[in-house]
């Protein structure tokens, strides 16, 4: 079963660059005896098993972050960049599906979609925000790496804030805060929010985690200019427009408190531009969901402890789930904490019990 994965993984997929990697997957639906098999409109790669008016839909993402891990085996492992983040979910997927229907041909009333979604890692999420419109599932199981025992029931927001900081070159000698120190404050001002929010919330779920991803300071000697972006995982109870909210408020009473720029009147503060993206509110859903206990029964069933889980990164889980609104958790092979590094790698014999225990909820789910 592996070598699906291998051969995925092998081939690049960077996000808005996975045009390759969709047509593989297309292909491998086809020869794997997907009724239908396509690319569709957003560049996902979709396979579809029979055509019964229920809907199971298992969504994952074929696109990665960069960085070259190659690609080998070692100690029972497979490395490579996707390999847990997220083609090893996704994959698992796919030999999921396809050994469920050779066990259990006809698929009466159901239908099981597989996607492999694009963007994912872009924070455009262009792939589910498409399959979002399309289809209207009983059941969704999106392709994260949870562990071979674990159930993810939820995911932090999320909100990036860009901002530009600019003003007339003088000398250090005069009095005055540079740019670099006016950007500092913006991140302090975040940094002193999120203590003051998270004071006695212990759990990691329920905190606003802001993190200073890039800063950088020039000038041309004419001025000088400082560029940062901060990305904030959002708790539940504390939405994207409420940190946006909160920010401009800063700036505002920042601006107030400038004297005017002496070559720009206009501008009565150095802060040039303040900018937010890939806003996504935090979700949740519910352990006692019948597709919950069916991953739990699965999970026991391949001598496993089932674990739930609620992770502080942000997911496609979160596009989808407000939108259908029907039982959905995150699952796959993999060690979440290996995402995104240069050490990515999946066990195999975790890959393959975890194909099993997809298996199995699939023949759970069609019973219903």
């Amino acid at each position: 079963m592996i070598e699906l994965l291998e051969q995925c993984v092998r081939i690049p997929s960077l996000s808005r660059q996975e045009a390759q990697v969709a047509a593989f997957l297309r292909d491998e639906m086809q020869q794997r005896g997907f009724n239908h098999a396509f690319i569709d409109d957003a560049g996902n790669a979709v396979g579809i098993l029979g055509d019964g008016p229920k809907q199971i839909v298992m969504l994952g993402h074929m696109d990665t972050v960069g960085g070259d891990v190659p690609v080998r085996y070692e100690d029972g492992k497979l490395f490579g960049r996707g390999s847990v983040d997220a083609k090893g979910p996704l994959c698992a997927f796919i030999l999921a599906a396809q050994q469920f229907t050779t066990r259990n041909a006809p698929m009466g009333d159901w239908q099981i979609i597989v996607i492999g979604a694009t963007e994912e890692e872009a924070a455009s999420s262009k792939g589910a925000r498409f399959a979002a419109t399309q289809y209207a599932p009983a059941f969704c199981i999106i392709g994260e790496p949870s562990g071979m025992d674990g159930i993810t029931l939820g995911y932090k927001g999320r909100l990036l804030v860009q901002a530009r900081f600019e003003q007339s070159m003088r000398h250090t000698a005069m009095p005055g805060p540079s740019v670099s120190e006016q950007t500092v404050d913006l991140w302090n001002f975040v940094k002193h929010l999120s203590d003051n929010f998270n004071a006695g919330k212990p759990k990691a779920f329920d905190q606003l985690m802001p993190s200073l991803r890039h800063i950088q300071s020039g000038g041309d000697g004419l001025k000088e200019w400082c560029d940062l972006v901060i990305a904030a995982r959002l708790p539940e109870g504390f939405g994207p427009d409420r940190l946006e909210k909160e920010i401009r408020a800063w700036a505002a009473e920042t601006a107030r408190q400038q004297p005017p720029v002496a070559d720009a009147p206009s501008l009565p503060s150095s802060l040039q531009s303040l900018s937010f993206s890939s806003a996504e509110r935090a979700f949740r859903s519910s352990k006692d969901s019948s597709l919950a206990r069916a991953f739990v029964d699965a999970i026991r069933a391949e001598k496993l402890r089932p674990a739930f889980k609620h992770k502080t990164g942000t997911a496609d889980f979160n596009v989808v789930g407000p939108v259908w609104n029907c039982p959905i958790v995150a699952y796959g092979p993999g060690d979440s904490s290996l995402d995104h590094t240069p050490n990515e790698h999946v066990s195999i014999d975790e890959f393959e019990k975890a194909v099993k225990v997809l298996t199995h909820v699939l023949t759970t789910l069609t019973k219903t």
